[in-house]
């Protein structure tokens, strides 16, 4: 069955880059010329996706106001003579109509598995994409579009894999892997959340991209409802992809690029200066600056 949708979970208040984040979404944080979330949606938008749902918490409203089309501004752009602008703010709007962008409020317990199971209500038994909007991706080929390719090719449920150092593990979900199946296509039996080095089942990190399937999503249907049942605990996507994984085959997608963390300050930094200097104005001003 072809993907035509994903979900982009922005709920959360990214406390770990507090406080700049206390009145301005982390999603809406630049990366370049963009804020963070729109590098997301280009990506999907350029990977064929053509419905994209962004679960959303309070708080979040910026994040529909930048996609949301604004004719009045481009107006008066164009009748200043900014045409170039007016074609900028008219581009991020299309946006919104080529990905059918709608908004969901999320409802349900803590984790981030919940936004997952809220999208998948609209999404019927189709496949879907899932992509966290702190990810930042430098590609030839999408990132989604390679997980789209590698679920085209199985008919299974992908993650988004990159090597990683093995002395990082504690950072990452490190997958099980069972075949290696050429060109970055790995057969794996689950993930271990945060191994030590001396842990680590291989090396390899899930670094955020999912294509997740009825399967995965009736595993959290239960774990959400044992939630209900018991108040304790919380919901993550992870919990439900090793539960399906148990009896069913799941997949592991090398991607081939650049992966930039906007996530907490370090990285963020990191994303911000390469951006800038990857920019063809930015980049040699910069450079004239260090130099």
């Amino acid at each position: 069955m072809k993907i035509r949708k994903a979900v982009i979970p922005a709920a959360g208040i990214g406390s770990r880059l507090l406080p700049l984040t206390k009145a301005i979404p982390k999603e809406m944080l630049p990366v370049g010329d963009k804020p963070v979330i729109e590098h997301t949606v280009r990506e999907l938008v350029a990977s064929g996706i053509t419905d994209i749902t962004i679960v959303v918490s309070g708080g979040k409203s910026l994040i529909q106001d930048h996609f949301r089309p604004n004719p009045a501004l481009v107006a008066q752009l164009r009748a200043d003579g900014k045409s170039a602008y007016a074609d900028a703010v008219e581009e991020v709007g299309e946006l919104s109509r080529l990905g059918h962008i709608t908004y969901l409020d999320q409802q349900g317990p803590y984790g981030n598995g919940t936004p997952v199971l809220n999208a998948a209500r609209t999404a019927a038994d189709e496949p879907m994409l899932v992509l966290w909007p702190d990810d930042v991706f430098v590609a030839e080929e999408p990132r989604a579009q390679q997980l789209i390719r590698a679920y085209e090719s199985t008919g299974c449920p992908v993650l988004a894999l990159m090597p990683m150092n093995p002395t990082e593990s504690q950072r990452y979900g490190v997958p099980v892997v069972r075949e290696d199946l050429d060109d970055g296509l790995l057969r794996i039996s689950g993930l271990v959340e945060k191994p030590k080095p001396a842990d680590a089942p291989s090396a390899y990190a899930a670094i955020g991209g999912y294509v997740v399937t009825p399967g995965i999503i009736d595993e959290l249907r239960e774990q959400t409802e044992s939630w209900y049942a018991h108040r304790t605990g919380e919901v993550y996507l992870t919990d439900s992809i090793n539960a399906y994984a148990a009896n069913h085959a799941v997949y592991g997608q090398v991607i081939q690029g650049r992966w930039y963390d906007t996530g907490n300050p370090g990285d963020y930094l990191i994303a911000q200066f390469a951006s800038a200097l990857a920019h063809p104005d930015y980049g040699p001003l910069l450079r004239r600056q260090v130099d």
